[in-house]
């Protein structure tokens, strides 16, 4: 029977396993056991020499005893392998004998103490085995045997085997008991079980490779039931939770726990836990709970609590289509909204809304919920399209826009207009670029944008004709917005109207130059400039009325003509009277030593120069010498009458035909220029109702234009198909109206354009 050696004891040689494996178990139980008190170099190498020299010597007996190699007959280890793991074994059942006296918190101080101890020896005990690694080890591994492990790894198998399948029932409990009471507010020593998570994840063996480790054991032993106790945690926490307290008190408790929970996973758990534990808390806190918490939903948005609106979605987000009923909810809350703030400013007329009343009470609904989507919601698209499309709704839908659509657009242009327009009350330029972008942004939710573009161009042409533009930069920086958001076709003829600007400025410049070398400075007695504007480009009528050139002017009037002619052969000048207008100097007043300067329009320079020849006139006379019909006239003189230039005589009215008209000598004005250049109210409404008939004849001729366009590509077209894709081409400038699409296509129909398709019903096809 062989004793049991001492550190005294020399090493053996030769291939005596008995001798040989005494030797080694004193230094192995050393390292495993006493660790802490050190191994000298010399014990070490002492011990390594004695492994090496085993491992050859038994080597090299085997191969001398046989003639025919066998498997692993040249590489001797095989007994010195299974002593080593007889020895863990007997040494974990040590470990696991002793654990049973411990629970609790206890149990996993001793168990991640053995554990440390236990991995931090198997260390240095894989390294004293080299030898035994590199050749028996690794050709037992090269020829297929899955039961053989690296010494390194055959500590942990053995942990495994003869510790691990016994004590993990208790220490998985002891952990639970632990994280609950960390869950209730307790503070405890997390380093506990990050150690029991190392050592679930290094026994999580591969058996297709030994150097590789799976988390298997991890997910099976520690995850499964950490995630099943955390989902019975906190669906009662939050079943009691939400009988005692309000939702929002419950938003905040289930952040914070979801909070919690991904710091638990930073802290102490596996990464790959991240996902079923986080998914499993979101489920139970959030999805459990929706349908109170989408309840709450309204109540939140009526009283604008963003700090609680944010803290919602950011919890709802984490569920599948949990935030689809706030997006339904917010639409709709916000397009009541906007119909509510349209309803407060509206008169009993659309008519007399102010363009900047209405622009700013659409603009204030917008700002206050896009700020909640960007702040609250995180400008998530979803809630930013239900923002679009509530805001497209009372644009273009709300009490203002009752009698039509185009209301809108049509304001809106109003309102560019008073702010591009020279005023007092002009902003600043810093202030007047933010306005007109805010406008773009109304100017996006609009469905009739042919209207604006309507308005918005007569409205620039009076800007540009009557030299009123507040500013030639703002002007084109909005018209560089409108190409932006609409294309080069759009404000193709806005940006043409400039141009024409320009090219008249040369104009009246050669034609300065052409009197001064053709006629005497004395006969030039007229200060005449012109606009020379492309028909194509302005939106400009016709005159409604004649009119009778003053005798001053007509020979300026004619040398313009001859010499606009023999530049431009071939050219028709139209003259629009009725948008000119005209500075007088006054030498018979009484009450200005210097006169005044009237600034009046074509139609009333020519009613005052008539008083050059005469101080009174009926009104009988004034419109044989004038040549305009009687409403241009009468309308004209009502002006001037109520400006006191004329006086009528006592107990006559404006429009008799015998009505008498004084020039007033007694005229006075605190002003030198006085204008007497106003627009009647009358006329702009005309202009209104023009502008609209033109718009519906516009759009009659597009809709026209896109249904040959399409048949011409498409060669047969179903009905309906032929109408949605109509509406689709088209919706980008206005909302094409079904009745209206119908129209054309009967209009086509009879131009023979298209046909009907014998023998379908309701098809039709391009005539090439």
């Amino acid at each position: 029977m062989a004793s049991k050696m001492t550190w005294d004891s020399p090493p053996p040689h030769g291939s005596d396993i008995t001798a040989t494996w005494g030797f080694l178990e004193v230094g192995i139980d050393q390292i495993m056991n006493h660790l802490e008190k050190g191994l000298t170099y010399k014990r070490y190498m002492e011990i390594y020499t004695v492994i090496y020299n085993y491992c050859t010597t038994k080597a090299a007996t085997d191969s001398m005893s046989t003639s025919i190699q066998t498997r692993g007959a040249t590489l001797g280890g095989s007994d010195l392998y299974t002593h080593l793991i007889r020895y863990f074994q007997k040494h974990l059942e040590v470990i696991r004998n002793d654990s049973e006296q411990y629970m609790d918190v206890s149990l996993l101080e001793y168990y991640t103490k053995q554990w440390l101890k236990f991995t931090g020896a198997s260390v240095y005990v894989h390294h004293l085995f080299t030898y035994l690694n590199r050749h028996w080890v690794k050709r037992e591994i090269d020829e297929g045997r899955k039961t053989v492990h690296d010494v390194g790894t055959l500590a942990l198998v053995s942990w495994k085997d003869y510790l691990f399948g016994h004590v993990q029932h208790n220490v998985m409990a002891a952990v639970l008991q632990l994280i609950e009471r960390q869950r209730n507010g307790e503070s405890v020593e997390t380093s506990l079980l990050r150690s029991v998570v190392e050592s679930f994840v290094s026994l999580g063996l591969d058996e297709n490779d030994s150097k590789k480790t799976t988390l298997e054991v991890y997910r099976q032993y520690f995850e499964k039931p950490f995630v099943s106790a955390t989902e019975v945690y906190y669906k009662m926490e939050s079943e009691n939770f939400l009988r005692e307290n309000s939702v929002t008190e419950y938003m905040k408790k289930a952040e914070a726990r979801l909070a919690e929970e991904e710091n638990r996973v930073q802290m102490y758990l596996h990464a790959s836990t991240h996902k079923p534990l986080i998914h499993t808390c979101e489920t139970v806190l959030v999805k459990g709970h929706t349908d109170i918490i989408w309840e709450e939903f309204q109540n939140l948005l009526n009283q604008d609590k963003q700090e609680d609106l944010s803290r919602m979605f950011s919890l709802l987000l984490r569920i599948p289509e949990g935030l689809d009923p706030l997006r339904e909810r917010f639409e709709a809350h916000v397009r009541k909204a906007g119909l509510s703030a349209i309803e407060k400013i509206a008169d009993e007329t659309a008519d007399s809304i102010e363009p900047k009343v209405y622009v700013d009470a659409l603009l204030e609904v917008h700002k206050k919920y896009n700020d909640l989507v960007q702040t609250a919601f995180r400008g998530e698209a979803g809630f930013v399209a239900s923002l679009d499309k509530a805001c497209r709704e009372f644009v273009n839908r709300n009490k203002i826009c009752k009698s039509s659509t185009s209301k809108s657009p049509e304001l809106l242009a109003r309102y560019c207009d008073s702010l591009l327009r020279k005023s007092s009350k002009n902003p600043e330029e810093n202030d007047l670029e933010e306005i007109l972008n805010s406008i773009m942004t109304v100017f996006k939710y609009v469905e009739d944008k042919d209207v604006f573009q309507k308005f918005y161009s007569k409205m620039l042409a009076k800007r540009l004709v009557n030299d009123t533009s507040a500013s030639d930069d703002a002007e084109a920086g909005m018209i560089s917005r409108l190409k932006e958001a609409c294309g080069f076709e759009y404000t193709s003829k806005l940006q043409r109207m400039f141009t024409d600007m320009g090219l008249s400025k040369e104009l009246n410049d050669q034609f300065r130059e052409k009197m001064t070398q053709n006629h005497d400075a004395s006969e030039n007695t007229v200060d005449f400039s012109i606009l020379v504007l492309g028909t194509a480009s302005w939106p400009l009528q016709a005159p409604t009325t004649s009119f009778n050139l003053p005798d001053d002017i007509v020979k300026t009037y004619e040398r313009f003509q001859a010499f606009y002619q023999d530049k431009h052969s071939g050219r028709k000048l139209n003259w629009l009277f009725q948008l000119s207008k005209a500075d007088l100097k006054t030498n018979y007043t009484k009450g200005s030593k210097t006169g005044y300067s009237f600034q009046t329009s074509t139609y009333q320079m020519g009613i005052l120069l008539q008083y050059n020849n005469g101080l009174s006139y009926t009104l009988e006379e004034l419109q044989t010498q004038t040549n305009l019909n009687m409403d241009i006239l009468t309308g004209a003189l009502g002006i001037l009458v109520k400006a006191k230039v004329l006086l009528l005589e006592n107990g006559t009215n404006v429009g008799d035909a015998n009505t008498r008209y004084d020039l007033n000598e007694d005229f006075k004005s605190k002003k030198i220029r006085v204008n007497l250049n106003m627009p009647l109210k009358a006329e702009q409404k005309v202009e209104t109702e023009e502008t609209h008939k033109t718009i519906e004849e516009d759009r009659k001729l597009l809709m026209q234009a896109a249904i040959v366009r399409i048949m011409k590509t498409r060669k047969v077209m179903k009905h309906v198909a032929l109408m949605n894709e109509v509406i689709l081409q088209l919706q980008s400038r206005f909302k094409p109206r079904v009745p209206d699409i119908k129209k054309c296509i009967d209009v086509l129909l009879e131009k023979e354009y298209i046909e009907r398709v014998d023998g379908q019903k309701d098809t039709f096809s391009y005539v090439a």
